[in-house]
């Protein structure tokens, strides 16, 4: 029974249907004893309702320690049955002495003939209702029981997926430290002013990544402003040789995404496209809110002379960390797509626009 008035608004719903109940009691008094309906109404709700209470925290509570999942089904019966028969003998009981309390008044509105008829009809009714308390105790109990396995399910597959996004963002840092070390032993003997800023340039990104590794998702233009930080510590490599673009719609700096879901992308970009290129070339970045999606781009300028698939090929690793991190996130509400155009090798990304504000 606790189970169903668990809520203020379960415990109205019990109360309003035993007050149905009671009133029905009471027209089937009016037909079995020919009574008055002030006679009948005040002989049959308050004893329905003394049955609601009493009978509903017995079938309750019998409920809970005969579970039909551990129990043979002759135990819960037998089980039932008694509690049911014990319950109605003493209900009648409070049925027959309500009513010679109410005959003590002797009033005209007040009390009823109790015929043997009566007396059938409050026995069985009290079984009847008695089992549809345990039915209904059962019901609840199983539909708790579902619902307690479900979210311990989802509870679980939440933090699996936390232990995945966690394992795919640890891959992003030797990736890129690797990478920006290889940079490093390449200037030192070229030029140890540049390595030695570099490798300032370094440990200050690091120390930006890390102020956002507590968070699931930050704002974008936070994304942007480490984009900016890992640029920067490229152009002590690649000087005048590298532009960065920026086209950001108003809107969507605030929007949420994963933290460095951006920098892989820009960093292929470096190392797959603007390295291979003699002259150099430019990254562009562009976001813009449609509605309840946000679309991201990451295009740069590539070797033209270099087939397709070598692009796609050195891409692989930080594009299916991309995608796997966004399938976690987000599963279908969001994806990525990359392709190459001639000179340009673009990639966007398209996820669902949330805000802190959302």
């Amino acid at each position: 029974m606790q189970g169903v008035i668990s809520s203020r608004r379960g415990a109205a719903l019990y109360l309003m249907v035993w007050l149905f109940l009671g009133a029905a009691l009471g027209g089937v008094t009016v037909a079995v004893e020919d009574a008055a309906w002030p006679n009948a109404l005040i002989f049959a709700i308050p004893v329905t309702l003394v049955y609601a209470a009493s009978a509903g925290f017995s079938a309750y509570y019998l409920c809970r320690a005969y579970p039909l999942a551990e129990r043979g089904a002759a135990n819960v019966l037998l089980a039932l049955g008694a509690a049911a028969i014990v319950s109605t003998l003493l209900w009648s009981v409070v049925v027959r002495g309500w009513n010679e309390a109410c005959r003590l008044l002797d009033a005209p509105w007040a009390g009823i003939e109790f015929t043997p008829q009566m007396a059938i009809l409050i026995s069985g009714l009290g079984v009847l209702l008695y089992g549809l308390l345990a039915a209904i105790n059962y019901l609840v109990t199983e539909f708790e029981r579902a619902r307690g396995a479900e979210h311990r399910e989802l509870q679980s597959r939440l933090m699996a997926q936390d232990a995945e996004l966690r394992m795919l963002r640890t891959q992003i840092d030797p990736h890129f430290l690797f990478n920006s070390l290889n940079s490093i032993s390449a200037l030192t003997s070229q030029n140890p002013k540049g390595a030695r800023e570099m490798t300032l340039q370094l440990a200050g990104f690091f120390r930006q990544s890390l102020s956002m590794e507590a968070h699931k998702k930050v704002a974008l233009e936070q994304e942007m402003a480490l984009i900016r930080h890992f640029l920067a510590i490229e152009k002590v490599r690649f000087g005048e040789r590298l532009s960065l673009l920026e086209e950001m719609e108003d809107g969507a700096g605030f929007c949420l995404v994963p933290p460095m879901i951006i920098q892989p992308l820009v960093e292929n970009a470096v190392k797959h496209g603007i390295a291979q290129l003699p002259e150099g070339g430019w990254i562009k970045v562009a976001a813009r809110r449609a509605g309840t999606l946000l679309h991201i781009s990451v295009d740069n300028a590539v070797d033209e002379d270099t087939p397709s698939g070598a692009a796609k090929d050195g891409n692989g690793i930080g594009l299916e960390n991309v995608r796997q991190r966004l399938a976690c996130a987000y599963g279908h509400e969001a994806g990525i797509h990359w392709a190459r155009t001639g000179a340009v090798f673009s990639v966007a990304i398209t996820m669902p626009a949330e805000t802190k504000e959302g």
